[in-house]
């Protein structure tokens, strides 16, 4: 075994735990084929040994006593991403807890075990612990482990479902099925986990868009997840999506036909209670945020008025939301946001002929030079 190298914490968490604190139970991802996901591309996984884990929790347990008695920031010892992994949480409350990397359910059950346990000991007030799993992994885990963790404070796990479609599944070779995900789902949900399963939007392209929101919608009306998350697929020019598919080639979506394809997808739920969160600024629509049923027709009035908007409006919130100026489609009444997004459209030559392609350029850009907002 090799010798403990120190805290470590991996290089993404969702959105919702911004205030958590990072463990990392294990390195990078053990499928990494999925053809839309470059993250973990030429990283090696491995498990990190439940000692070298507990060991983390330790080190930042030791920092927030000092922290806690007062000790300034410059006084503690330590390497700087464990201090500040530290005062950082201290700060936010130390509520929530997070643990990496791509699927934790990768770590045989008795060593999470022992993990939660010691996170509990050493933090009591700690009220959610929460991870990203497979559901591969999770078909594969027995009901009572599951139930296990949860007593043990496991309570929530964020999902990749990405899509629904078969087909899609195939293609991205995304190394699960349908009702693979559908028994995974239904596992985290029995053993009392909260679920957050999360749906890529724009990953059937132009051709298989349709296919991809009524497949995507059957599966979630199936579990009932906690949470529905949207994600927005965004790839670099130059990978082949559809690697596998012959005669089938990946063109991506148009804003009109993704606002369609987000439309179709929140019609087709019918019969659940999950809440909704659209929480991530490459988001078209970051304003779906609600709860089903109640919900339902505000949200699926959002990608609605999109599509129904006159030409020069839909240009202007396509580039005022892509450069940060808007951030909802009710900004399009505010004269002092929408001005400067008016002036830019008319300096770049920014038209509804050339908006998609003009704004596909500057994502391309924003990916190359690392900037993810």
């Amino acid at each position: 075994m090799a010798p403990y190298a120190g805290f470590e914490q991996g290089p993404i968490r969702p959105p919702s735990e911004a205030d958590s604190l990072l463990i990392r139970v294990n390195r990078n991802c053990p499928w990494n084929r999925c053809t839309f996901c470059s993250l973990y591309k030429k990283r090696k996984f491995s498990i990190r040994p439940a000692e070298d884990v507990i060991r983390d929790i330790d080190t930042i347990h030791h920092l927030i006593k000092k922290i806690a008695a007062g000790a300034p920031p410059q006084s503690l010892s330590g390497e700087q991403q464990e201090v500040l992994a530290a005062w950082n949480w201290y700060g936010s409350g130390m509520e929530s807890v997070f643990l990496q990397d791509a699927d934790s359910f990768t770590c045989r059950p008795e060593n999470l075990l022992r993990i939660l346990h010691h996170l509990r000991e050493r933090f009591p007030g700690v009220k959610r612990i929460t991870c990203y799993a497979r559901s591969a992994s999770l078909a594969r885990t027995p009901d009572g482990a599951l139930k296990e963790l949860a007593a043990a404070g496991l309570n929530r796990i964020h999902v990749g479902m990405e899509t629904g479609s078969e087909t899609l599944l195939k293609l991205v070779r995304k190394g699960v099925g349908k009702e693979e995900q559908v028994a995974a789902g239904l596992k985290v949900k029995g053993a009392g986990i909260e679920l957050s399963e999360y749906f890529l939007a724009g990953l059937g392209g132009t051709e298989l868009s349709r296919e991809h929101a009524e497949e995507s919608a059957d599966v979630i009306n199936r579990i009932n997840p906690d949470f529905i998350r949207f994600r927005a697929l965004h790839i670099l020019d130059g990978r082949d999506l559809f690697p596998d598919s012959g005669d089938i080639r990946f063109r991506p979506a148009p804003d009109l036909v993704l606002a369609r394809e987000i439309r179709t997808f929140l019609e087709s739920l019918d019969g659940i209670t999950s809440a909704v969160r659209s929480d991530h600024g490459y988001n078209l629509f970051q304003e779906i945020n609600g709860a089903f049923p109640g919900g339902k027709e505000r949200m699926v009035a959002v990608p609605t008025r999109f599509i129904e908007l006159e030409p020069e409006q839909r240009v202007l919130y396509q580039v005022g939301k892509r450069t940060g100026s808007l951030q909802r489609l009710d900004d399009l009444q505010r004269t002092e946001r929408v001005d400067p997004v008016r002036e830019m459209c008319r300096k770049a030559g920014i038209t509804a002929a050339n908006v998609d392609e003009r704004m596909h350029a500057m994502m391309q850009e924003r990916m190359r030079r690392g900037i993810y907002w």
